[in-house]
C-alpha cells in the first residue's frame, strides 16, 4: 500500500510527517512524504529555525512523482497542518491528480485549526478554507472536538450533540469521520473518548485519561486511523486499532517523562498495542 503524506516536518521531535510517516511505515505502508515546512523543532518550544515552503514547491514535487508514472499505485493522500491557503490549494491539486490516476484512492484530511484551551492557532483564512474546500473534498476527516464544533457550528456537550455534529460533517462531503479528544457530559472525569462514524454506524472508544502534554499525537492517530481504514474499510476497526496504539504510545511517553513522543522507543505499540480498546456501538 502506498500513501502520499503532505504535512509539516521537524528535524528534532515528532509532529506532522515526523509523527505520521514512521507509524505508517511500521505497519508496512510505503509512504511518500512531501513536507510543507522544514523546522528544527515544533513551535511549542517557543523558538525554532527553518522555512515554510509554498504551494509551488508542492506542485513541483508532485509533478516529479507523476513523471515516475507511479500515481496509479497511490492508495491514498493524507494532509495535516496547512500553513496557508496557497499550500491548501496545492494539496487539493495533488489529491485531484492522484484521483485522476486512481479513482479508488481516498483522501484523509486532518483539519488542523485549533484546540480547546488554545483556540484557533492557524493563520486567518485557514478555518474558512478547511470548511469550504478541504473538508468537502475529503473522504475521511479527523477533527478534534474543538474543530468539529467550529466546522459544523454545533456545540458539543452531549453524545447526542456529537452525533448531530458528526452527521452534519458527513453531509458536507466526507463519509468517514473520526473525532479525537471528545469530552461530553457522559465522559467520566478520568477518561477520554474517541468517536468514529461511517455508513455502517457510529462507535466510541473510551480510554483512561493520561496526564501528559506532548505534540504530534493527533498527527499519529490520524495516520494510523487512515491506514487501518484503507485496509479494512471499517471505521470501528480502524478506531479501535488507532486508539489502542496511541494510548500505548502516550502511556510509554508519560512513564518516561519525555517532552517528545517516544515514537521509536514505543514503536511496538503500532503493530501490537499493549492494551486493546474495543469499539462500542453508540
Amino acid at each position: 500500500m502506498n500513501i502520499l503524506s503532505i504535512q509539516s516536518h521537524v528535524a528534532y521531535g515528532h509532529v506532522g510527517n515526523a509523527s505520521a510517516v514512521f507509524p505508517m511505515q511500521k505497519l508496512g505502508v510505503e509512504v511518500w512524504p512531501i513536507h510543507t515546512v522544514q523546522f528544527s523543532n515544533h513551535t511549542g518550544y517557543g523558538a525554532w529555525k527553518g522555512r515554510v515552503f509554498d504551494g509551488g514547491m508542492i506542485d513541483e514535487v508532485m509533478e516529479g512523482i507523476a513523471e515516475r508514472g507511479v500515481l496509479p499505485n497511490c492508495d491514498g493522500v493524507i494532509s495535516g497542518y496547512m500553513g496557508s491557503a496557497d499550500i491548501g490549494h496545492a494539496i487539493l491539486s495533488a489529491v485531484a491528480g492522484v484521483r485522476t490516476a486512481n479513482a479508488k484512492a481516498l483522501y484523509c484530511c486532518d483539519p488542523v485549526i485549533g484546540d480547546i484551551g488554545r483556540g484557533v492557532f492557524v493563520r486567518p483564512g485557514i478555518p474558512e478554507f478547511m470548511r469550504e474546500q478541504a473538508v468537502p473534498a475529503a473522504d475521511i476527516v479527523t477533527p478534534n472536538q474543538f474543530e468539529l464544533e467550529l466546522l459544523t457550528d454545533i456545540g458539543v456537550t452531549s453524545l447526542a450533540d456529537a452525533h448531530r455534529a458528526v452527521e452534519a460533517l458527513r453531509d458536507a462531503g466526507p463519509k468517514v469521520v473520526m473525532v479525537t479528544s471528545l469530552v461530553t457530559e457522559e465522559t467520566p472525569d478520568d477518561a477520554i473518548d474517541l468517536m468514529a462514524a461511517d455508513g455502517a454506524g457510529s462507535w466510541r472508544v473510551r480510554t483512561p485519561k493520561l496526564d501528559v502534554s506532548v505534540n504530534g499525537a493527533g498527527d499519529a492517530i490520524a495516520a494510523l486511523f487512515f491506514t487501518h481504514y484503507l485496509r479494512e474499510r471499517s471505521a470501528a476497526a480502524a478506531l479501535s486499532k488507532a486508539a489502542s496504539s496511541v494510548y500505548g504510545l502516550l502511556k510509554r511517553t508519560k512513564e518516561a517523562g519525555s517532552r517528545e513522543i517516544l515514537m521509536v522507543a514505543a514503536q511496538d505499540e503500532f503493530v501490537m498495542p499493549s492494551r486493546v480498546f474495543e469499539p462500542e456501538a453508540i
